[in-house]
């Protein structure tokens, strides 16, 4: 999926009195059951606003349902998707590398891989974008694709 290409509700009152008696969207029902179904979860955004863009955010609220992607049992979430791993590729027009207390995306999506069972967290990352040279930007750009191709073969 193409998250620009999606038509993404914004989160409000309607929208959770509506799912909190069973009224979902179909098409976010089907957002959510793809994202349950899949076997690996490959997520690329650039670094935005200290974490990823709101879209990307948005898109993750909507499919955060509860007897899709999750479950309870009165006492706790679980997760219910099938992917076993996810990767998250980033650029970063800062020098903020991951697990730094500015970069806000990767404790995010650690976070909602618990809730929704999903195996662990990888990830790829170029930063600096903004104040390298470019021969040295394309240097971490092809260093970035060969970690990424290593992680490919057993992805």
């Amino acid at each position: 999926m193409v998250i620009n290409e999606l038509d993404l509700s914004i989160v409000r009152k309607e929208l959770v009195t509506k799912r909190t008696s069973g009224d979902i969207d179909m098409q976010v029902m089907k957002w959510a059951e793809s994202v349950r179904d899949a076997d690996r979860i490959v997520i690329a955004a650039p670094f935005w606003d200290m974490s990823f863009p709101a879209a990307l955010k948005n898109f993750f609220e909507l499919c955060s349902i509860m007897d899709v992607t999750f479950k309870t049992d009165d006492k706790t979430c679980y997760g219910n998707c099938k992917a076993e791993k996810l990767l998250y590729i980033t650029s970063r027009g800062m020098n903020i590398s991951t697990g730094d207390a500015l970069e806000q995306a990767t404790p995010y999506l650690k976070a909602l891989s618990w809730l929704w069972g999903i195996g662990p967290l990888q990830v790829i990352s170029v930063q600096n974008t903004d104040y390298l040279p470019a021969s040295e930007i394309d240097n971490k750009i092809n260093e970035a694709i060969s970690n990424g191709l290593k992680i490919a073969e057993e992805f």
